[in-house]
């Protein structure tokens, strides 16, 4: 992508926002606020989105199916749950007379799809035969956050990959449930968050009496609080850690969650399978969710300095910035033209920066935007390239070829 004709502007005077990732997603031009909590996702930052949430589809995929449930949901399934008074929960309906007349409900804006879930799997699955199921889905889930803040982090509007399991008995659901816990931590793993993230023993609610599980990224800017024993490693969120001594407490964000949700949505809908004998029988589910937006902030405020992002290359929007310096020589530019090419050819994502701006303005948007090689051409490299890493500020001169042999 040549950077003259990409949709991206960075503001690197704009003011400092409320956390890390606000500020610097912002200033690189991934994304924009619309007001507090719902942001534009501007096209280097859904690149940057679509690469974790591909991670995260690759792992789902191996143990569950994938759908797209609607955003919007009737009132009376939210009230076959009893689940209408969540303080979050968002309202839609027609915003003026005129479109009142024409249509006067009331609809539920979906902050999770445990109420659309259950009802479809119950039309689906009801012999003991067809357990046990997992499906999954990505989609945008609206929540009304008292105070939206730190970018992100927590918003009124974000992306999430939600997962719903259905199972003949507890036993079954506990299996799977450890499943997912190592789908999970494959998936931040891949991330480059894996060796920092803990899985966390945290309240069930009102869904188990055991525990929930949420996974928590250890970052210093971190909005929780978690405890891990020194010796056996097991953590634990502030509001379930036990009384004793031996815990170490570390700041965490939450970048995942799981639950056993048991029998509790499966009795409000009635869902029941016919068993061996023929006898009906509750089917019991499970719920785990990843706020992949969130996600995209959390890698943010963990792999960053003072120049900008720095983004673990599963997850950069692109793997080489190329900047093109000496844009009045003309030698020089087809040089840079034709790295460019052979950057293209190899399938080595490439952002081309070929504006007539000067070396240190190229030099700092490298770094802001957190891309992790920048490769520059210039009338001092001549034939090779210089290649700088933006995760350990080694630079080097080199042949493209041996460049290109490196990282892939």
């Amino acid at each position: 992508m040549k950077y003259s004709s990409y949709f991206l502007k960075t503001h690197k005077d704009a003011k400092a926002f409320d956390s890390i990732n606000a500020t610097l997603l912002q200033k690189g031009g991934f994304i924009d606020q619309v007001m507090s909590g719902v942001y534009t996702m501007l096209p280097i930052g859904l690149k940057t989105l679509t690469n974790i949430e591909t991670i995260v589809r690759e792992e789902m995929n191996k143990i569950a199916s994938e759908l797209l449930m609607p955003a919007l949901s009737p009132t009376e399934l939210w009230e076959t749950t009893g689940r209408t008074g969540i303080d979050v929960l968002f309202e839609a309906r027609g915003a003026n007379d005129a479109s009142r007349k024409r249509n006067d409900g009331q609809y539920i804006l979906n902050s999770t799809h445990e109420e659309l879930i259950t009802p479809l799997a119950q039309k689906n699955r009801q012999s003991y035969k067809d357990f046990p199921f997992a499906v999954y889905q990505i989609q945008t889930k609206f929540r009304n956050e008292e105070r939206a803040k730190s970018g992100l982090m927590r918003g009124r509007e974000f992306r999430m990959k939600d997962m719903y399991s259905f199972h003949t008995s507890e036993e079954d659901l506990l299996a799977f449930y450890e499943t997912a816990k190592q789908a999970y931590m494959n998936i931040f793993s891949r991330l480059g968050i894996g060796e920092d993230t803990k899985i966390t023993k945290a309240s069930g609610g009102d869904f188990t009496t055991g525990f929930s599980h949420e996974f928590q990224t250890m970052c210093e800017s971190g909005e929780d609080v978690i405890y891990i024993n020194d010796e056996t490693g097991e953590a634990w969120n502030k509001e379930v850690a036990p009384s004793e001594e031996g815990f170490t407490k570390h700041n965490a964000s939450e970048v995942g969650n799981i639950f056993p949700l048991n029998t509790k949505f499966s009795k409000a809908f009635d869902y029941s399978y016919t068993d061996a004998s023929g006898k009906k029988q509750l089917v019991f589910m499970g719920s785990y969710g990843i706020g992949t937006s969130r996600l995209m902030g959390v890698i943010v405020e963990k792999f960053h300095d003072d120049k900008g992002i720095i983004w673990p290359e599963s997850v950069a929007p692109f793997t080489v910035y190329l900047a093109s310096l000496n844009r009045d020589d003309s030698a020089t530019v087809a040089t840079a033209d034709a790295v460019y090419e052979e950057l293209t050819r190899a399938g080595i994502e490439t952002l081309y920066d070929d504006r007539d701006t000067g070396t240190g303005a190229k030099f700092a948007d490298a770094d802001l935007l957190g891309i992790p090689y920048r490769v520059v051409v210039s009338k001092k490299t001549g034939e090779n390239v210089e290649v700088a890493s933006r995760r350990t500020g080694e630079a080097k001169t080199q042949s493209l070829a041996t460049f290109i042999q490196e990282i892939r």
